[in-house]
């Protein structure tokens, strides 16, 4: 016991009374080496170099540790053992202030804060700065969390299935390129809304999407009636080969767009208000004649936009064969827009992401964020609304009802 003493008054006589701005932080450091060393003495029995019958073990050299402070980051060397381990009782409350910190920096990095900014938020905390390799370090402990949430068991019944991609700028091989994030969201046959995948490819190929919906099947993807998304081509194929039997929306928003991508900047006006004319018909029979004459009279003037027109009218009136209940939902891709929007609210500040894995987590750690609040309650439709896609067979023995679409009435 003696070494230690004379150590620490050592150290007292050194520093004098000149108590500078490294004092406390030196002083903090000298005491816990001391208060270490003591218990690893009693712990074993004896201490360094003691020859006692009652010794239970040996010392076996130290393994470093930082300790985060309110008067700052000081350095450790944790007394190791040959058998057994040491674990100093002052550490247990760090454990505990370390999760909270880390819960804090994940949560920055999740709303978008990026990694030089988060040096900022942890000095604001009281503590040094870390830098953005430990940050980014720290911020990979979602993937867990991410990987159980992308992977986990489909249970129910998706009778809606939104698809849409957006795309972000990743590092690869030393460059910068451009790559898709798709998403798919899907209501259950009670009505509420339900994140089901998320996934990072180099483009929107039918290969890509083709695996992308397999694997929701796998996981238990079922009941499909309606695929809503742009018409891309290879999505297109990749919803009827995995799908088969569900019917496909092409989003109405973005056809319009299509559709006056073909008429001089001063007639969309009057051409947008004659198509929506087609979309405020009752029924699908009523929207197919009013495109007749609407294609009639746009041909003489904007004969590529009345091409577009019509060879799109099957795609785009498919969600008028549903409840009417859900057209304002099911006839574009909005709902599943609204997601994107925010979660590039995130993603734009990291600007530039360094992996594909990275792009996984933040979007995957924000898309839990939104499941989890519209598990409290959101719903899009209504019960009434969604027993109207499943219609009862009129024959008790004919096995389970099968869902299909009902008639609009």
């Amino acid at each position: 016991m003696t070494e230690p003493i004379v150590a620490l008054r050592e150290y007292l006589r050194n520093v004098g009374m000149e108590l500078d701005s490294d004092f406390l932080r030196e002083s903090i450091a000298v005491l816990t080496r001391l208060l270490m060393e003591l218990e690893v003495s009693e712990q074993l029995g004896a201490e360094r170099y003691q020859r006692s019958d009652e010794r239970q073990g040996y010392r076996n050299g130290y393994r470093e540790r930082s300790w985060e402070t309110r008067v700052g980051e000081i350095p450790l060397q944790i007394p190791k053992l040959r058998t057994g381990n040491y674990c100093s009782s002052f550490l247990e409350p760090r454990r505990r202030a370390e999760r909270a910190l880390l819960a804090v920096i994940q949560t920055a990095y999740v709303d978008g804060v990026s990694t030089r900014k988060v040096d900022d938020l942890v000095r604001a905390l009281g503590l040094t700065s870390i830098d953005k390799s430990k940050v980014s370090r720290i911020c990979k402990e979602l993937d867990e969390a991410v990987t159980t949430f992308r992977h986990r068991s489909l249970e129910a019944e998706y009778p809606y299935l939104w698809l849409d991609a957006l795309y972000l700028k990743v590092r690869q091989n030393h460059r910068i390129v451009s790559m898709a994030v798709v998403i798919a969201i899907g209501v259950r046959e009670t009505g509420e809304p339900e994140i089901l995948a998320v996934d990072i490819g180099a483009s929107e190929e039918e290969a890509f999407w083709t695996t992308f919906l397999r694997d929701l099947v796998s996981r238990g993807l079922k009941g499909v009636n309606l695929v809503i998304s742009d018409a891309h081509q290879g999505l297109k194929r990749a919803v009827a080969s995995v799908l088969a039997g569900a019917a496909w929306q092409r989003c109405r928003v973005h056809f319009m767009r299509n559709v006056l991508a073909h008429v001089p900047k001063g007639d969309k006006l009057i051409v947008a208000a004659g198509i929506r004319t087609i979309f405020a018909q009752p029924n699908q029979e009523a929207a197919q004649q009013q495109m007749a004459e609407v294609v009639a009279a746009m041909e003489p003037r904007w004969p590529k936009a009345a091409m577009v027109l019509t060879n799109g009218e099957e795609e785009v009136l498919t969600y008028m064969t549903f409840p009417m209940e859900h057209w304002t939902r099911i006839y574009s891709t909005n709902p599943l827009e609204r997601l994107n929007r925010e979660v590039k609210r995130r993603t734009d500040v990291v600007s530039i992401f360094p992996d594909a894995d990275s792009v996984l987590r933040l979007v995957g750690s924000m898309l839990i964020e939104v499941h989890d609040e519209w598990q409290a309650g959101r719903r899009y439709f209504s019960l009434d609304s969604m027993r109207r896609l499943r219609v009862p067979d009129e024959d008790p023995l004919a096995g389970p009802t099968p869902l299909r679409l009902a008639p609009i009435r």
